[in-house]
């Protein structure tokens, strides 16, 4: 028995459903899932079942013979015309008759022999087959005069019978050609998650919506409108700390050393080109210098690039086998869900995620070992240096993923929380908004917020720690957040570090502008 799923495209009337689900009874087929939203899409079914592969053959055959089986995502043409009928006795019958012949389907009919224009009938037209409106229109024309309102192949003129085909012509502009086949498995992930969210009670459009505006996010702002939030922050005489703030996902952290760099997390990998661009612009641009890249976790924003760069990055064992998984929650106790599994399958794809494969993995070691060496609450698993600064990695607790690990620099007080703290009154508008899409899509971006509550009061107690040693300094630990910028923690509250400064691309130049200009100009 194998798990196969289906896009189903049937008549809009009564028992079709009934007719379906007869034939995947017929051959024993076990229905898994089914999903089918009449507000949404009057003919699109979505079918997941379990059966023998010669079977489900048969259930596609039998579905394929009634027409009930959607095999592709053709693109499909929008037609608006008048066209005056003669006055006579069956006219309009006559019409229809070609309108029918060419398997093109009416979405509006307007006539009204009272009304201003009586003898006028404004018609309204989808049609799969587009190579047949040139034949249709020459067959009308020469029987019919006729006026053409709007010819439109984008998709942006159909109606909500064929809503599920204008979502997947938006999909193919954010992951390009892909095959019909993989599309359509995609569709059906993407559907899965509407369904799961719509028991939560979302709407299924707005989760639609949310979903391609994560594309849209990403598309908008490669090359010209491409920019950044920069910190630069001089740690000692010869050591050198960037912070860059992408305009979506994870911030990248680089240090720049009289003999190496280093950098922490890499961003997006459609932000590849970008990032080499700008750090050309801030001289740090020969990436033979770049000796070693230092992964906090596996999601897309911060791991996605990896693979772009000949530097080994170094992870630890569980946040290899998380990018080689489907799922964000993998290893949590929420590994099953169905909402982590298919938002990680939509970023990954929308991203262009490209995790390492020139890997160093960190000593696994065991949660039982009572040898462990502990700073705080987390056990020490690795030390390195960067220049000479020290520098150890903590294994997180698993709250916000697991596997996560932590960067630390004690002596000088440099801590790399990732995504565990966030200093969210730093993030401009449009990176909350982006922010709070995979919030929605999948209600929490914790894989356990129970644990993930337990790590952030451990972190603060830890920054605590190193704030009071720092004291007699003149200093405080430094927190480089996952996203916005680096801070310090007083009274409880992150407050920023330095103002970063902000750069726009244009013409593969970048210009430095106030927060309120860029903020203008990005609208």
């Amino acid at each position: 028995m194998e798990h196969f799923s289906f896009i189903a495209c049937m008549p809009d009337r009564p028992g079709t459903l009934h007719r379906a689900a007869e034939i995947i009874r017929r051959y024993e087929g076990n229905l898994n899932r089914i999903q089918y939203d009449r507000r949404i899409d009057r003919h699109t079914v979505f079918f997941e079942v379990t059966a023998v592969p010669q079977v489900y053959g048969k259930i596609r055959e039998e579905l394929d013979k009634i027409g009930y089986l959607q095999t592709s995502l053709q693109p499909v043409a929008f037609l608006k015309f008048y066209v005056y009928l003669p006055n006579y006795f069956g006219a309009l019958f006559d019409f229809l008759n070609y309108i029918t012949s060419s398997g093109a389907n009416i979405t509006f009919l307007d006539f009204d022999d009272r009304g201003q224009h009586p003898e006028r009938l404004v018609v309204g037209l989808n049609i799969e087959n587009t190579s047949l409106i040139d034949s249709l229109l020459n067959q009308l024309k020469s029987r019919y005069r006729l006026e053409i309102i709007e010819y439109d192949t984008t998709d942006e003129k159909l109606d909500d019978m064929v809503f599920y085909l204008r979502l997947a012509q938006k999909l193919r502009s954010f992951i390009g050609s892909a095959e019909d086949a993989f599309l359509m498995r995609f569709l059906h992930d993407i559907n899965h998650i509407a369904q799961e969210l719509s028991n939560l009670r979302k709407d299924s459009v707005e989760v639609f919506e949310n979903i391609l505006k994560i594309g849209d996010c990403l598309n908008r702002t490669l090359g010209e409108n491409f920019y950044a939030d920069v910190q630069r922050i001089l740690i000692k005489n010869d050591v050198e700390l960037f912070c860059f703030q992408l305009p979506c996902g994870g911030n990248i952290y680089l240090f720049d050393t009289p003999s190496e760099r280093i950098m922490i997390d890499t961003g997006y990998g459609v932000y590849y080109q970008d990032v080499v661009t700008m750090l050309q612009h801030y001289r740090l641009g020969d990436l033979s210098r770049l000796k070693r890249i230092y992964i906090t976790h596996t999601d897309a924003d911060h791991c996605g690039t990896a693979c772009f760069f000949s530097a080994p990055s170094y992870l630890n064992h569980e946040i290899l086998l998380i990018t080689q998984e489907t799922s964000r929650a993998y290893g949590s106790c929420n590994q099953g869900c169905i909402l982590e599994e298919i938002y990680t399958k939509i970023i990954n794809l929308f991203s262009k995620f490209t995790p390492p494969s020139n890997v160093v993995l960190f000593p696994e070691i065991s949660a039982s070992d009572e040898n462990i060496e502990k700073r705080g609450a987390f056990s020490i698993i690795a030390r390195f240096h960067i220049g000479d600064l020290n520098f150890e990695a903590l294994a997180g607790l698993g709250g916000y993923m697991h596997g996560e690990v932590f960067y630390l620099c004690p002596e000088e007080g440099l801590i790399f929380p990732e995504d565990a703290v966030i200093n969210f009154k730093s993030l401009s508008s449009d990176r909350k908004e982006y922010n709070l899409l995979a919030d929605y899509l999948m209600t929490s971006v914790n894989v356990d917020s129970k644990l993930a509550r337990e790590e952030r009061n451990a972190l603060h107690s830890l920054i605590s720690e190193i704030d009071e040693r720092l004291t007699g300094k003149g200093k405080k630990c430094l927190i480089c957040c996952g996203h916005g910028s680096v801070s310090v923690l007083e009274d409880g509250k992150l407050i920023e570090y330095t103002e970063p400064e902000m750069i726009h691309c244009k013409a593969n130049k970048y210009f430095y502008l106030s927060r309120r200009f860029l903020r203008r100009a990005l609208r």
